[in-house]
């Protein structure tokens, strides 16, 4: 069976009110297409940029090597306790060589610097 529906009072409507929301609104936005585009694709080209660096791909040699040795030196059980330890420890060897690499090329940077600062005269 079907509900009866009562009748319901009609919706009073206040012109004034009407009167005050459209004056309000403010003008539509307009989506602008291509501008996060462009800020994804600059990054992803500084990305790219700095992949391509011949430090950066040394970084990254150094620190392979070294999580590879890190593993072939605890070896490769199926165990998964001893499996994640030793993913750790290759991380953690990785980050270290990566460390020692970049504390030795900034140390290398410096001297050169001080020797190339004292070899130029002092300008008078």
């Amino acid at each position: 069976m079907a509900k009866a529906t009562t009748a319901k009072a009609p919706k009073k409507v206040k012109k004034a009110a009407k009167k005050l929301k459209a004056a309000g609104k403010a003008a539509p936005r307009i989506k602008k297409k291509g501008g996060a585009r462009k800020a994804a694709g600059s990054a992803a080209d500084a990305l790219w940029k700095l992949v391509d660096h011949p430090l950066m791909a040394e970084l990254l040699a150094v620190g392979a090597g070294a999580a590879v040795a890190a593993l072939a030196e605890d070896g490769l059980s199926g165990k998964k306790k001893a499996s994640s330890k030793a993913v750790k420890a290759a991380g953690s060897a990785a980050a270290a060589a990566i460390g020692a690499r970049l504390i030795s090329e900034f140390t290398d940077v410096k001297k050169s610097s001080k020797t190339s600062s004292r070899s130029k005269p002092a300008k008078a």
